[in-house]
Order: structure tokens, then sequence, then C-alpha cells
């Protein structure tokens, strides 16, 4: 009786590590809250993140834009034209997998399977422990989306101007919506929703089981992958706009100018929203209002997607800087100059900051 007690305690931690592991990871690019946010991070923060050291780096050969997925202490990421597993604590590969085109695509993970975009115009679902491909979905053109799961369906865009809601276990398509125009956006699912902008310049929320538009929002410019918090959907555009709306109905609350050409997606944490533009800063806006909290200015474009954790942003820049800023004020906490342009958007999962480079390198940082 005593070795059956130990045995269920010792599955229950297991299982209890897992469901840990997965909540207080980075699962795909925006994370399963929808915010590029992660609340759960508590081993970083603004009085310590100036002693980040570099803990490894690995070397793909090719540029990475793709952005990293962390789960079970595993690092997820794309390069061209390959998908990596990387042993998250020493960077040692563990598999690869290759398309038949550039990855751009950021990967995303959930219940053992890792489901990524390829130029090659497919989505692949591959088993995230041995790198096998599990099934394939062929679009009609390049898929730079990153796809989003929930509840058992994986929801992308292609450039072929469709949003698509496939089974994650099958690959089979449950149903396509029809854009007017390439859909490079990565999808949010928040609330049995799906929200996703098309380069017909719309926003638009489809009923996350039958693909029904609920309703769109026509902005006049491209723009990046919405973020979903609180009943409201933040969007930016490459005009150098950042847009709040209602995400019942698509009403705009407020829009805000922060210049230059937004390439990037927000990130919104305790009451900020925080967007990259071209005019090379990274934005603090109110989240209730728009107004301007503040800016810093970087050394070249900001095209990666800032992530949040515990008080600190993270942000990549073309100046070959990964950067750490005091979420409430701006000011520079630590920067770490890679080998070339920094696209790639940062994880930070378990106090370990991740990051691709265009030098073709991923690399971590953590405490001495």
């Amino acid at each position: 009786m005593k070795r059956i007690s130990t045995l269920i305690a010792a599955l229950c931690c297991c299982f209890l590590s897992a469901a840990w592991g997965q909540k207080n990871g980075w699962s795909e690019f925006q994370r399963p809250d929808m915010m590029r946010w992660n609340p759960y991070e508590n081993t970083l923060n603004v009085s310590n993140v100036g002693s980040l050291e570099l803990k490894w780096s690995y070397d793909t050969g090719g540029s990475v834009s793709s952005s990293p997925a962390v789960v079970n202490g595993v690092v997820y990421i794309g390069s061209e034209p390959n998908v990596y597993a990387l042993n998250a604590k020493t960077g040692a590969p563990l598999w690869s997998f290759t398309t038949g085109g550039l990855v751009w695509s950021s990967p995303a993970v959930a219940n053992g399977v890792v489901y990524v975009g390829s130029d090659d115009y497919k989505l692949y679902a591959l088993n995230a422990k041995t790198g096998a491909p599990l099934w394939s979905y062929a679009t009609g053109d390049l898929v730079y989306s990153s796809p989003a799961v929930a509840n058992g369906v994986v929801y992308v865009g292609s450039h072929d101007g469709n949003v698509y809601a496939l089974n994650a276990s099958t690959g089979a398509l449950l149903w396509s919506y029809p854009t007017g125009g390439g859909v490079d956006s990565s999808p949010a699912v928040a609330n049995q929703v799906v929200y996703i902008a098309s380069l017909d310049q719309k926003v638009y929320a489809l009923n996350a089981s039958t693909g029904a538009l609920l309703w769109s929002y026509l902005t006049y410019d491209w723009l990046t992958s919405p973020s979903v918090t609180k009943g409201v959907v933040y969007i930016s555009s490459m005009l150098g706009d950042v847009f709040a709306l209602n995400a019942s109905t698509g009403a705009p609350l407020w829009s805000s100018s922060i210049g230059g050409t937004i390439n990037s997606s927000t990130a919104v944490a305790a009451g900020g929203v925080y967007a990259a533009s071209g005019n090379n800063t990274l934005c603090a806006l109110k989240a209730s209002t728009g107004a301007l909290l503040w800016s810093y200015s970087t050394g070249g474009y900001v095209q990666s997607s800032p992530a949040v954790a515990n008080g600190v942003v993270y942000v990549g820049s073309d100046d070959y800087k990964l950067y750490a800023l005091n979420a409430k004020t701006g000011a520079r906490l630590w920067s770490y100059t890679t080998g070339y342009q920094v696209a790639s958007s940062p994880a930070v999962a378990n106090g370990v900051v991740y990051v691709g480079s265009q030098d073709g390198k991923v690399y971590a940082f953590g405490l001495p």
C-alpha cells in the first residue's frame, strides 16, 4: 500500500510539474493569455535583470526571424528551413525537422505537439519529443502566420487570404474564412472568438467553432497581430497607429499614433500597451486611453515584438541588440549585442530570456 501511495504521489508530482511547465512557459507567439505577457515569471525583475549573462547560444546556420516557444524545458524555434528543439538549460540540440521553405512562423506547442508554418505553403504538426511529422496541411500560399491552439483546434492564417481552423490531432479542416487579402497575422483566441488581421486592412472577429464573421473593422492600413485582454483588442498598423477596439463589437475605443512604421505586435500588461516602431523607438501607452507614458529610442528599426514579465519589457532591435527596460519608466536596465539584427521576438520563462537573431543564432540569458 505504501509503494502504491508513493507511486501515486510521484505521478501527481510529475503531472503538476508538467502542467506548471506549460503554464509558466511561453507556448506560442502571444502566449495563451494573448498578451505577450508572462504573469508567472518571478525570478527576473527590475532589480536583478541588469545582471543577465549569456548562458548559451546555438548556431542554426540560417537567419532566425521566428520567435521561440518554451515548454517543459525545451525551446522550439524556426530557422531557414528548419524547426529546432533545443535543451532550454544547455542549448544542446534535441532534434530538427526540415520543411520545404523558410520558417518565419513561430511554433505553438500544445499536448506534446509542435505546430508551425512554412514558406512551402504548409502548416506542420510535429511530435514535440522527437520531431517526427504527425501531419501537414497545405494552404494556397506562404504561411508566415504563427499558429494559436485552443480547445483542440489549431488556428492559422495564410498568405492565400484565408483563416484556417484545423483539428489539432488530425489536421482535418474544420472551417476556413476568406478575407480580402493575405493573412500573415497570427491569431489571438479568447472567449471562443478568433481575432486576426488581414492585408485587406481589416481586423476580423470570427466564431471559433464555426468561422462565422462576428465583426470586422477597417483601419485603412496594413496591420500586425492582435493582442486581447479584458474585452479589448489591441493592434498596430504600418502607419504607426495603435488601435484599441471593443472585443465584442469591434467599436473603436481609441487610437494613438507613435510614428514610424510598425511591423511588430503589441504586448499588454499591468495597464500598459507596449508597441515598437520603425522610428527606432519602443513606446508605452496607457491601456485605457492610449496616452503616451514613455518612449525609449534604440539605435535601429524595431521589428521585434516586445515581451513583458515581472515589471520588465524585453525587445530586440535592428541595432543588433536585445534590450531590457523598466516597464513603468522605460529606463534601460540591460542590453546585449548579438551578431546581427534582432527581428525575433523574445520569450521569457523560468528566469531565462530566449531570442533568435539574424546572425543565425538562438540565445539564452539568465542570472549568474
